[in-house]
């Protein structure tokens, strides 16, 4: 089974865009978007994917995703059929030693939210934090994509 580990943080400032090697403009939604498992389409600037997740463990760091690549006229006619809002953002890819940051920058009714997530391969597997980098929130279901569907942080 396909296992995504990861850990997310707040973004204290924009220092990380002096670092980034690439950035892609993101559009997703959610053709389900329930606790136990969501079903996403995402757009990027080259490609169209669809990804099942499962439910995170205890601690928020690990759990069950599948992603396939699909066509990106398909991809675009399924985001039509997707959940309340559409999430709006730019990903930057920050390399980090041997790691790589995927900090995603928000628009629309998520304005002003700045988030840095990092795959690992293990849960407790250690990595340099750059100075950018602010509080931990992985495990916090309101800074998963699918809540901020829901409830955007202009709510918070």
């Amino acid at each position: 089974m396909p296992l995504e580990i990861e850990r997310k943080f707040l973004v204290k400032n924009e220092d990380f865009k002096n670092e980034f090697y690439k950035k892609t403009a993101i559009k997703q939604g959610y053709l389900n978007s329930d606790k136990s498992r969501t079903v996403r389409i995402r757009i990027t600037d080259e490609a169209a994917f669809l990804t099942v997740k499962g439910k995170s463990n205890k601690t928020g760091t690990t759990r069950f995703e599948w992603e396939k690549e699909i066509d990106k006229a398909e991809g675009e006619e399924l985001l039509l059929l997707c959940e309340n809002t559409i999430i709006d953002k730019t990903r930057f890819y920050v390399k980090n030693e041997h790691h790589i940051f995927e900090v995603d920058e928000f628009y629309g009714d998520n304005q002003g939210l700045i988030v840095a997530e990092i795959e690992l391969i293990s849960a407790h597997e250690s990595f340099k934090k750059p100075t950018w980098l602010g509080e931990e929130v992985t495990g916090k279901e309101k800074y998963y994509n699918s809540r901020l569907n829901k409830n955007p942080f202009k709510n918070w």
